[in-house]
């Protein structure tokens, strides 16, 4: 996330549950991840899980970026 973004989570994720729910989301998307591919060894499930949570904190993000393309365009 560049400067910008992370200036307008601080200014409506407070008062936009989608935003604040995405955003604590993808941050725990990110703890999970580091934490699996921390390890040097990973069993199948793990790795299995791993490529499940790369796919949701996308998916994630794509909503995040969205959402907060319409506050820039607000802000002009």
């Amino acid at each position: 996330m560049d400067a910008q973004e992370i200036l307008l989570l601080d200014k409506y994720a407070a008062q936009d549950n989608e935003l604040r729910n995405l955003w604590n989301e993808h941050q725990l998307f990110e703890k999970q991840l580091e934490k699996l591919e921390s390890k040097s060894f990973r069993t199948p499930a793990e790795e299995k899980q791993v490529r499940e949570l790369k796919k949701q904190k996308l998916e994630g993000k794509t909503k995040l970026v969205e959402i907060l393309d319409r506050y820039k365009k607000l802000e002009g």
